[in-house]
C-alpha cells in the first residue's frame, strides 16, 4: 500500500512507543495500520526515552517488519505540549518518515500546517477530541492535502463535554465528525471500543459506524483487530450487488435503471464504485 493510502485502512491498532518488543507482535495481527504512540501510552517522565526509541525504528527502515500493505505511522505528542514541539523537532531533525503521523487533540488548521510546513512529505490523521475542535473539524480536515483522515476521539471528547461514553450522547460528534471527512473526501476513523474484552459489543460499534460513513476503527489490543477487519471488509454478497449496480448503469448508458427489483440512479451508483474502490486492494 503506498504511504498515503490511508482511505483502504480498516483496522489501526495503537502500540506504545517504548515497548519495542510489541512492534512486532502488532505487525502480526494483521492490522491494515499500525500506530506506535508517544502520547497516552508513555508517562511524561518516559517520552524522551520513547522518542529516541522510535526515531532510531523509523530511521533503521521500520518497514522490514511489515506485511505487504501494511503501514505503520506515529502518533505524537500535541503540538501545544512541551513533548509535542520535541517530537516535532526530532522529527525534522533526523530527517526520519513513518509512513502517516496521527495528530492528537487537534483543534484548529494551524497545528496541522504546523506539520506540513515542517513534515510536508508525510501524511496525516487528525485527531478530533475536544468541543473545540469538533466546532473546526471541517476546517481541520480540508487544511491540506496531506490530511488523509480525520479521527473521532470520543473518550476525551465525552469529558470535554461532560457527557457520558456511550453511543447516543456521542451521536452528534461521531456525525460530525463523518460530516467533516465527506467535505474533504478522506476517510473517517472511530474511536477504539475501550471494553478489551467485549467483542459483541466491538462489532456492534463498528457496524453502525460503518453504517454511518465510517471507513475504519481504531483499536488498542491485538485481539480487537481481526472483528474490525470483518466487519469493515465487504462481504461477497456486497461486492457482488455493487458490481451489478455498476455494470447495469453502464449498460443503459448511464441512465435510471432497475436493478433487483429497484431503481438505480446517480447516488445509488456513486455508492457501489466506491465499495469496490475501497475494497480493491483486497480482491
Amino acid at each position: 500500500m503506498p504511504r498515503a493510502d490511508l482511505a483502504h485502512c480498516r483496522a489501526l491498532l495503537f502500540t506504545p512507543g517504548n515497548r519495542a518488543e510489541r512492534f512486532a507482535k502488532a505487525a502480526a495481527t494483521g492490522a491494515d495500520a499500525l500506530i506506535l504512540d508517544l502520547e497516552d501510552a508513555v508517562s511524561l517522565a518516559g517520552k524522551d526515552e520513547a522518542r529516541a526509541t522510535l526515531v532510531e525504528h523509523f530511521r533503521a527502515g521500520h518497514r522490514r517488519g511489515l506485511a505487504a500493505g501494511q503501514v505503520c505511522g506515529l502518533r505524537v505528542n500535541n503540538i501545544h505540549t512541551s513533548a509535542g514541539v520535541r517530537d516535532l523537532d526530532a522529527l525534522v531533525t533526523a530527517g526520519v518518515a513513518p509512513d502517516f503521523i496521527l495528530l492528537p487533540k487537534v483543534e484548529s488548521a494551524v497545528e496541522v500546517r504546523l506539520y506540513t510546513r515542517h513534515l510536508p512529505a508525510i501524511p496525516l490523521v487528525c485527531t478530533i477530541e475536544s468541543a473545540r475542535g469538533l466546532e473546526a473539524a471541517t476546517e481541520i480536515a480540508n487544511a491540506d492535502p496531506r490530511v488523509r483522515a480525520i479521527a473521532f476521539g470520543g473518550v476525551d471528547l465525552a469529558a470535554d463535554l461532560r457527557a457520558e461514553l456511550a453511543w447516543e450522547p456521542l451521536l452528534w460528534g461521531r456525525g460530525r465528525i463523518v460530516q467533516a471527512a465527506a467535505t474533504a473526501g478522506i476517510a473517517a476513523v472511530d474511536v477504539p471500543h475501550v471494553v478489551i474484552d467485549d467483542e459483541a459489543g466491538l462489532r456492534n460499534d463498528a457496524a453502525r459506524a460503518k453504517a454511518m460513513g465510517y471507513s475504519a476503527k481504531l483499536a488498542i489490543h491485538p485481539k480487537q483487530v481481526p472483528p474490525i477487519l470483518e466487519v469493515f471488509t465487504p462481504t461477497a454478497a456486497e461486492l457482488e450487488r455493487a458490481r451489478g449496480i455498476v455494470a447495469a448503469c453502464e449498460a443503459a448508458g448511464g441512465n435510471v435503471v432497475e436493478y433487483q427489483g429497484k431503481m438505480i440512479d446517480g447516488p445509488v451508483v456513486k455508492a457501489a464504485q466506491q465499495l469496490l474502490a475501497r475494497s480493491g486492494r483486497r480482491q
